[in-house]
């Protein structure tokens, strides 16, 4: 019943979006406001049908009706309950139904909050959301069906997968399920797929309203109020996704790191990236009309990078512990990632060429708040080049020379870090500069404070024992940068308090009447305390690995353990353990046991390492229980200066973004529009 109520509910989804699809773009295009309304009826229904159909697959995970091959794939009897929900994403077929399903939660929001305000737009938005919907669920219905079921045939042995029965066929009944991945069973990795795909399907709504503004010819700057909202909150759960997505490698794979530059981590980066380059370039068009040919373009480009890296993910042509195995989707994926690309850009040309996207002014001058954020945007889609060009090289090199190369780490740390100190530079520079037009004597006033701090900084490192030149000069970008932060929000918070107001209460109000501001000034410092923890973690890690009985002892730095027995245990749901039971020292003096572990899963006993941490703000010592034989184990070790602030870090920049996207009042962002005015006239007459 359940497999049936899910077909059917996932099969009236895909009608109603292609439904909406056709209706909108004729109702469009013909002017005919009765297809835009009933296309957006159509639009809305998709979310209770999918919610339906999602919820009848969480029903046979919990329930158990392992007849339907991908509850059988997933769950298993003696998984917790919450491992059988969350299984909903752990296989191609759910995690597709739940990518739909994201799509029209985030579709129907856009609709309800935008329709009234963006009339005009709305019906190409529906238009072009739907378009992507529909493609999702003809993969889901036709390619990667959840509800798929085991059939046997009368005189037969083999059973067969099937969504609907095969003439004289009877189900299949398992006794139980294979279980989720082993190495999906954490807490990091069952947030993280959600996390990232809402970042994925949260891009789509600014590129439908980018792609309704080109196909309208509404090409003012309300489709960027519109949606400046939707990128931020997309990039929010974007980086998130990639933070959780660090933490669970960290935890789980035991490797002691948390970036390997993996193909799917590097997917899932580079809209990201795009993505940056977006929020920063796009307030240059609202406040000047500028880049209006360039900020089509990289919403355009984050879009499309969405749907390579599910592409990526899903066909099975990047190796990767992230991606799912080959499957027959990859041909039409790649069918459609061909369609879009040749259509956005065949209509952003059209435009550009009639002149529709002229910008309204010009640079005025090379030291200008305007030129800072366009070398901004140049840097960030030069990483993007670089990550992609890493990523699939592999791939290009065996198409065109017959011959495999993979680039390693090494690539990436000779041409991606650089990229990213200059990036910090930036970080420090654009804030001190102008609009409009700057000078050079403005700036080496404005920026004397931030390098006196940093100088001082630097040489406070290099006496307490910092001495490697390289995270000396890394350091100084990073300190250059979060200093120029901090002189900011001291500037507005000496204003207000000029006034009478208490240093807390003018910060309060900075965020209050500017969010969008100091929000982002928030994230340059949550970016700022991510690559202090960054370095120190790369730079000063130290790792050795060593075989030990009990009693023996490992040092690293000030921290130190010893082994003290190894023992195997049962968990409740099934799992078994092998547990080693160690005590950390710091500085000689005893903090707490750790017990590193591995967990085996299943009848083949598949192997998942979690590592024993006992951590501080100062550093993370990490260790691995390699392998065992009697009471004599190896240990493999890890001491990981800093690390925590990446975490802490990715906490500020999630809450940053939170105060730049949270809405204000009309009134508000009247105040905030003649503040910022006012701001930048007294700057540039100072200069």
């Amino acid at each position: 019943m359940l497999a049936e109520l899910g077909i059917v509910t996932s099969g009236l989804a895909l009608l109603c979006a292609v439904f909406g699809l056709l209706a909108s773009a004729y109702g469009a295009y013909n002017r005919l406001d009765r297809w835009v309304l009933s296309a957006r009826n159509a639009t809305l229904l998709t979310w209770p049908l999918l919610t339906t159909a999602c919820i009848a697959l969480i029903a046979a995970q919990v329930s158990g009706e392992f007849n339907i091959a991908y509850v059988w794939s997933t769950t298993q009897s003696s998984e917790p309950l919450f491992f059988k929900i969350t299984a909903l994403w752990g296989g191609q077929p759910g995690s597709l139904m739940f990518w739909a399903w994201v799509m029209s939660t985030f579709t129907g929001a856009a609709l309800l909050l935008n329709w009234r305000s963006e009339r005009r737009l709305m019906p190409w938005v529906v238009t072009f959301t739907m378009a992507t919907l529909a493609f999702f669920l003809i993969l889901v219905v036709l390619y990667e069906n959840p509800f798929a079921r085991y059939w046997t045939i009368p005189g037969g042995e083999d059973v067969i997968t099937a969504v609907f029965a095969p003439a004289g066929a009877s189900l299949f009944q398992p006794s139980d399920g294979q279980g989720l991945n082993p190495l999906l069973r954490h807490p990091g990795m069952v947030a993280h797929p959600p996390m990232l795909y809402s970042g994925y399907v949260g891009m789509t709504i600014p590129w439908a309203f980018a792609m309704a503004a080109l196909a309208s010819g509404q090409l003012n700057t309300n489709w960027i109020r519109a949606t400046r909202r939707w990128t931020l909150v997309a990039w929010l759960f974007l980086g998130l996704g990639l933070i959780l997505g660090g933490r669970w490698a960290y935890d789980v794979l035991g490797w002691g790191g948390y970036w390997g530059w993996d193909p799917v981590e590097n997917a899932a980066l580079l809209p990201w990236l795009t993505g940056t380059a977006f929020l920063h370039s796009v307030m240059i068009q609202e406040k000047r009309g500028m880049l209006k040919v360039w900020n089509m373009f990289l919403i355009i480009l984050t879009f499309l990078l969405v749907i390579l890296g599910t592409f990526s993910t899903r066909s099975g042509i990047v190796a990767s512990v992230h991606s799912f195995a080959q499957s027959p989707i990859g041909t039409p994926m790649l069918v459609f990632i061909a369609i879009m690309l040749l259509g956005c850009l065949g209509l952003w040309v059209w435009r550009w060429q009639r002149g529709d996207l002229a910008s309204d002014n010009q640079l005025d001058a090379l030291i200008s708040r305007e030129s800072m954020f366009v070398l901004n945007n140049w840097i960030f889609v030069g990483i993007a080049v670089m990550v992609l060009w890493g990523t699939y090289a592999p791939i290009f090199t065996e198409l065109i020379r017959n011959e495999k190369i993979t680039l390693g780490a090494e690539y990436y740390r000779a041409v991606v870090v650089p990229l990213f100190g200059a990036l910090y530079v930036l970080m420090g520079v654009g804030p001190l500069v102008a609009w409009k037009k700057s000078s050079l004597a403005a700036l080496g006033r404005t920026i004397r404070i931030p390098v006196t701090l940093t100088t001082v900084t630097l040489i406070f490192l290099f006496v307490t024992g910092t001495q490697s030149p390289g995270a000396l000069f890394s350091y100084a970008l990073i300190a250059f940068a979060g200093y120029t932060t901090l002189v900011e929000f001291y500037r507005g918070v000496r204003a207000r308090t000029s006034r009478g107001e208490t240093a807390i209460t003018a910060l309060w109000k900075l965020f209050g009447r500017n969010r969008r501001r100091y929000g982002g000034y928030f994230i340059h410092l949550g970016v700022v305390v991510m690559g202090i923890g960054t370095i120190g973690s790369t730079v000063y890690q130290q790792q050795t690995q060593e075989t030990l009985n009990p009693g023996d002892t490992i040092t690293l730095g000030n921290m130190s353990m010893v082994f003290k027995d190894v023992f195997q245990a049962d968990a409740v749901d099934g799992r078994g353990m092998v547990v080693a039971d160690v005590s950390v020292y710091r500085a000689g003096q005893y903090v707490g046991d750790v017990r590193p572990r591995k967990d085996f899963f299943g009848p083949k006993a598949n192997p998942m390492t979690i590592a024993g941490q006992y951590s501080t703000l100062e550093s993370d010592f990490y260790i691995l229980l390699n392998s065992w034989e009697g009471n004599r184990v190896t240990f493999k070790v890890f001491l990981n200066p800093l690390v925590n602030l990446v975490w802490w870090g990715g906490i500020m920049l999630m809450i940053g973004t939170a105060i730049a996207a949270w809405p204000s009042s009309e009134r508000d962002a009247a105040v905030q529009t003649l503040e910022s005015r006012v701001l930048g006239q007294l700057q540039t007459a100072s200069d």
